[in-house]
Order: structure tokens, then C-alpha cells, then sequence
């Protein structure tokens, strides 16, 4: 069973600050934005965590192995690099999605996103060393079918992109609605998935239901262990066993499903 410590980490009074004593030019706060992702996914990634940027101002990261010393070690690396601070809220469920949920809640009773008088808030709680097992965490990378000969090499970037976004868009809100999975754009065609204990039978459905719905066909890898780096790992070399087979969904250590079955 999967028991993933999932982290809200949000810059405090984000929008007020991006417009005192006047509004800031757009490239130094993206740029602020995507080193702040760096730092925050090296800080965590340095853990065997990993961090995804969500929208910039709001990042998730599965926790698993980080205790409050260290999430406590991360704020406090953001207080002190950057002009903004961060509150830090963390929960463990079965249920990636109920872990965030209940860490959202936290963060949202402590003060606004935009309270001016709320800063470096860190609460929740983390899975105890003695609670943790190497099945803890699920981690799914799917890839998005010839994505360079049917998209990169026949269209301009921008349909491409658009194309690649569809089949995110729909695979994150199937995931999270029919099987309790958080799912993160990661770049080019990848798409990596915080996942509930599935089975293939599960990632086949939602295989099936982004190509009904937008036409992205979609292969998938997937690893488990005890931490998300290594599930992570586990996950890529699943992806390649498809690739190298042609089937649309493996396991790192269960049974494939083929790509042409029924």
C-alpha cells in the first residue's frame, strides 16, 4: 500500500509583493520564479524527494525520507536566498491527492495566500521512520507516443506544444479524478505521476480514456519504493522496457500490459 508525504510549499504574499512599491518587470520575477524551482528541487532532490513547480508561486513535492528538521532546512534556505519567504505544509495518505488536500487545508487555515502578516508558516506531519516501508510511494513517467515524428518534426513549436498540453491537461485531470494520482508536466512529452497503489489494469484506463479524449497516445513506466527517486528511477527504466516492446504499460518488477491487448 502506498503511503505518500505529500509537501505544499507556497511564497508568502506572492501577489501583493510582485506589485510593491510598484509593479515588477515580468522577466525578473519569472526568472526569480524558475530559480526558486532549481534551488527547491535541488533542496529536496539532495533528500531522494522530488520537487515539481506547479504554478511557480505553489510547488508540490513527494517528501518521503524528510522529516520537519528538514523541510524546516529548506524554508529556511528560501528565507535566506530570495526577496520572499515560504510556508511549508506537509501530509501522508494512501491517497496522493487526500495528502495534499489535508496540507492545503493546514496552509490555508494558518492565513491567505496574500496575508501580508502570515510568513514561513510549517506545519503538518511526516511519516515516522519506523511506519516507513520500501512500497511507500508510486511513481508513473509517461511518455507520449512518437511524439518527435508525429509533432516536433511535422509541426511548429507552438502546435506542438499545444498538442503535448492537451494530453497532459486531460491525463491530469482523468488521474486525479478517477484514480486519486497527482500528475506534473516535467518537459519535452513527460508527464511524471504521484500515484495511489494502481495496477495496470488502472493505467491502461487512463491511456485509453486521453486517446478517446484528445488523440495523445500514451505509453507508461512505473516504479515503487520507499522514496520517489528511486521509484522515480524505476519508473524510467519501465518506460524503456516499453519502448524497447512496444507495450503501453510496465512495471519495474510487475508484469506488462501489451499495447495492442483488448
Amino acid at each position: 500500500m502506498t503511503n505518500t508525504q505529500v509537501t505544499l510549499i507556497q511564497i508568502d504574499n506572492y501577489g501583493p509583493w510582485t506589485v510593491t512599491p510598484t509593479p515588477r518587470r515580468e522577466v525578473d520575477l519569472q526568472t526569480m520564479q524558475s530559480r526558486l524551482y532549481a534551488d527547491v528541487s535541488q533542496l529536496v532532490g539532495n533528500r531522494q524527494g522530488y520537487a515539481f513547480f506547479g504554478r511557480f508561486d505553489n510547488m508540490v513535492a513527494v517528501t518521503n525520507g524528510l522529516d520537519v528538521e528538514d523541510l524546516a532546512l529548506v524554508q529556511e534556505s528560501i528565507g535566506n536566498r530570495y526577496p520572499v519567504t515560504a510556508s511549508v505544509s506537509v501530509a501522508v495518505d494512501s491517497s496522493p491527492v487526500a495528502a495534499l488536500g489535508r496540507a492545503s487545508d493546514r496552509l490555508q487555515d494558518a492565513g491567505s495566500a496574500q496575508d501580508e502578516s502570515r510568513r514561513e508558516i510549517l506545519r503538518g506531519e511526516t511519516l515516522a521512520e519506523d511506519e516507513r516501508t520500501d512500497d511507500d510511494v508510486q511513481i508513473a513517467h509517461f511518455d507520449v507516443n512518437d511524439a518527435t515524428g508525429k509533432y516536433t518534426d511535422e509541426l511548429n513549436e507552438f502546435d506542438t506544444f499545444i498538442r503535448i498540453e492537451q494530453g497532459y491537461a486531460e491525463l491530469m485531470r482523468y488521474m486525479r479524478q478517477a484514480h486519486e494520482s497527482l500528475s506534473f508536466f516535467v518537459g519535452g512529452d513527460n508527464v511524471i505521476a504521484v500515484c495511489a497503489d494502481l495496477d495496470a489494469a488502472d493505467y491502461r484506463d487512463a491511456i485509453d480514456h486521453v486517446n478517446d479524449a484528445v488523440d495523445v497516445d500514451l505509453k507508461v513506466g512505473v516504479g515503487q519504493s520507499g522514496v520517489a527517486q528511486a521509484a522515480g528511477m524505476g519508473a524510467k527504466h519501465a518506460l524503456e522496457a516499453c519502448r524497447e516492446d512496444g507495450t503501453a504499460v510496465e512495471f519495474a518488477d510487475r508484469p506488462a500490459v501489451a499495447a495492442d491487448d483488448d
